[in-house]
């Protein structure tokens, strides 16, 4: 009987979105689950890792914990990094980056620990007759993150690769696309029961309604994913993988009658989504229509969800010019949308007061660098 051997990881999520990651992580069943500022905690092995980055839809990076220690100086940094084995995580002729983020320590300077940690990497590996390792900035097969908070050095191994909302169906971009991560957290934070009929009246490239009807069907988010980080590490098992994806496919439930509708004034963005839900093994299955979102007239009777990230005047659109929108918006969603959930990703909280609208529930959120709030409502009552 083999043993597991058990390493902890920290899966890493945009601010706000801690308690829906801490629900896949315990929906996947796995070990020591603990929800933390800026991610959630967990102890596995590799193909608990796996399925992490094949399965998490919120998650952003799934980081395996090599060591901790203290250092206040560049020699106890040098010192405390060769203490890891690194030829257990570069094959021969890996390439490597490492990424530091520095807080309340005596070594503030992320330049200057990214350069210690991997000079001690390269001298271990030199040391011990092996092959440099060439730092490659773009496509790196092996990404190490070093953290520093309070002096005490935190050292990671990136079992990610790029970051996970590339998850690799995205064609067309629009002006200001949410991050995947983020659109599929709105979602899940939505109340949507992946049975009522989803709308999107300010739809742009499709993000949040891809996100949605792949939520619905079942379908893995890294299934459309060509590389992860774990794939080069030494000692990686291709066939534990294949059968991961093998049974994540097996689970696909496709929606095919549920009513998924995405309008914009632009066809051109519109053009993009039904590419983007081509692409996302959706095609035909996504309605996408030219309208107005100031003339909103959902379907009566549906009884669906509004579920929309509309401009909100910083990346697209002026804020003082949005102001007429939101008031025709507003006036739409109150007169001909009711007994319609809505779900509204917003960054401008004047605009929001042009809805006039009793919001329910309002969660903060994080898009980009930019202060959301995603507010929560059940119109007509």
């Amino acid at each position: 009987m083999s043993t597991r051997t058990m390493q902890p990881y920290f899966i890493t999520c945009a601010p706000g979105l801690e308690p829906v990651l801490h629900a896949e992580v315990r929906a996947l069943k796995l070990s020591k689950v603990e929800r933390q500022v800026g991610g959630v905690y967990f102890e596995g092995d590799r193909r608990d890792a796996m399925r992490a980055n094949l399965e998490l839809r919120t998650a952003v990076r799934v980081l395996e914990r090599v060591l901790r220690f203290e250092a206040r100086d560049g020699d106890e940094l040098h010192a405390g990094a060769e203490r890891v084995d690194w030829r257990s995580y570069l094959a021969e002729g890996a390439s490597l980056l490492v990424a530091a983020h520095t807080n309340e320590s005596e070594l503030d300077h992320s330049l200057f620990i990214e350069q210690r940690v991997k000079d001690a990497i390269c001298d271990q590996l030199r040391a011990a007759g092996c092959t440099r390792p060439n730092v490659d900035k773009d496509n790196p097969d092996v990404r190490v993150h070093a953290h520093f908070y309070r002096d005490r050095c935190t050292l990671l191994v990136d079992t990610s690769g790029e970051s996970l909302h590339k998850r690799g169906w995205r064609r067309g971009q629009g002006l200001a696309p949410l991050a995947e991560t983020l659109a599929a957290g709105v979602v899940l934070l939505s109340g949507w029961d992946r049975r009522a009929p989803l709308v999107d009246p300010f739809c742009g490239s499709g993000t949040l309604l891809v996100e949605a009807a792949l939520l619905a069907d079942g379908v893995a988010p890294g299934l459309f994913r060509e590389r992860f980080g774990f794939q080069a590490l030494p000692g990686y098992d291709a066939r534990v993988f294949e059968r991961l994806v093998k049974e994540a496919r097996e689970r696909i439930r496709p929606m095919r009658k549920l009513p998924i509708v995405g309008s914009d004034l632009s066809e051109d963005f519109l053009a993009q989504a039904a590419e983007n839900a081509a692409a996302a093994g959706l095609e035909g299955r996504l309605r996408f229509e030219v309208a107005d979102a100031a003339e909103f007239a959902p379907r009566a009777g549906w009884n669906g969800l509004v579920l929309t990230n509309p401009p909100y005047g910083e990346r697209v659109g002026d804020a003082g010019d949005l102001r007429s929108l939101y008031r025709s918006f507003g006036t739409a969603l109150r007169e001909r949308a009711a007994g319609y959930g809505l779900a509204l990703l917003s960054g401008n909280e004047e605009l929001e007061r042009e809805l006039r609208i009793e919001f329910d529930k309002t969660i903060e959120l994080k898009n980009g660098a930019l202060d959301c709030r995603l507010l929560l409502a059940r119109l007509g009552v």
